[in-house]
């Protein structure tokens, strides 16, 4: 059968998992974009490029970006220079470079994080973020982006509590990822965030079920023990036929 993807966080600035001498080292994304002003569509579609072929030089096909969430004057630090800007116009764009960018060098792009983590002040590694802004608002400015690259072939989800939408986070909720394949438009393939980040609370076998049951196709679970990936890997059991199609 054919081989499982090998996937990889290459974006830049904090996520850039490959550094010299195995990949070149990148500024962050949203110091890049502002660096190359009126250029950066096409600075960002060379870098992206670039990372393809790096990649794929190491046997990874498959690259977790683009990052779609919007920069806001509030957003997380630990967020907020992997963004590419402020306007929902200006950060699709971008995100369309980056991702065309990974394609043309045989890269498959994993759009993040659906619905959009830009609104949130905490950072999701270390607690879960709410969200407070009206549905409308969120809809017009935050979902935008996502809804612009909702033909791309793979997205993550983001481990953040709407409160206009429902009272669980994203990646557990059905309601919300109902909204991800309707209201947005994404019908590709959808991977959790790292279900081992302290956003979500409870056994990772519970975690894994209810991801699942709220529409999530893969599990994400980047760090853990032996016994702990055995048992998110048995939680999770074979893809669905649905997942599988995607």
């Amino acid at each position: 059968g054919r081989a499982a993807p090998i996937v990889i966080d290459q974006e830049g600035g904090r996520v850039q998992r490959l550094r010299p001498p195995l990949a070149r080292d990148w500024p962050a994304p949203l110091d890049h974009v502002a660096a190359a002003g009126p250029q950066a569509e096409r600075a960002m579609y060379l870098r992206y490029r670039l990372i393809a072929e790096e990649l794929r030089g190491l046997g990874i096909d498959c690259d977790c970006a683009p990052m779609v969430d919007l920069a806001r004057a509030d957003t997380h630090a630990f967020l907020k220079n992997r963004c590419y800007g402020t306007e929902p116009e200006t950060v699709a764009r971008l995100g369309r470079a980056v991702a065309q960018g990974l394609l043309d060098g045989g890269v498959l792009p994993v759009l993040k994080h659906i619905p959009g983590h830009g609104a949130a002040t905490q950072d999701s590694h270390v607690e879960l973020p709410r969200v407070s802004l009206p549905a409308e608002k969120l809809d017009a400015q935050d979902f935008a982006p996502f809804r612009a690259l909702s033909d791309l072939p793979l997205g993550m989800t983001a481990h953040i509590v709407y409160d206009a939408l429902d009272a669980d986070p994203a990646t557990l909720s059905p309601k919300v990822m109902q909204m991800i394949r309707q209201d947005i438009g994404f019908s590709g393939l959808v991977m959790t965030d790292d279900i081992g980040m302290k956003a979500l609370s409870g056994p990772l076998p519970s975690i894994v079920a209810r991801a699942l049951g709220a529409g999530c196709d893969v599990i994400l679970h980047c760090n853990g023990s032996l016994p702990d990936r055995r048992s998110v890997a048995e939680a999770a059991g074979r893809m669905s036929d649905a997942a599988q199609a995607r």
